[in-house]
């Protein structure tokens, strides 16, 4: 029968080659290694190898994982994007939080 909808988060990255299965669901922030094979629902800020694919680890722990899907900085203007490019790609929370309520 037909699968459910395929639904990636923001900020997701893919290593190459990597297979995303029908009905998946990857939550924002994981890294999804070279070659892995992806079904089923993948927590937030997780990443993931092998065939089939496996959670490995966390990227974060979980009040940042937490801080950082409330932060959603992927819907904030670019302008704002491109000046806190340091802090997003170092997963630092407390310096988005800031950045995000001083506008």
């Amino acid at each position: 029968g037909p699968h459910p909808d395929t639904v990636i988060g923001h900020d997701v990255w893919f290593g190459q080659g990597a297979r995303i299965l029908p009905g998946a669901q990857i939550g924002s922030g994981c890294i999804i290694g070279t070659g892995a094979v992806v079904g089923g629902r993948i927590a937030p800020y997780s990443v993931v190898a092998g065939n089939p694919g496996r959670v490995i680890r966390r990227r974060f722990d979980a009040a940042t994982v937490e801080a950082l899907l409330d932060i959603a900085w992927w819907d904030w203007p670019i302008a704002r994007i491109l000046a806190q490019e340091a802090a997003i790609c170092g997963g630092d929370p407390a310096h988005l939080r800031a950045a995000a309520e001083a506008g």
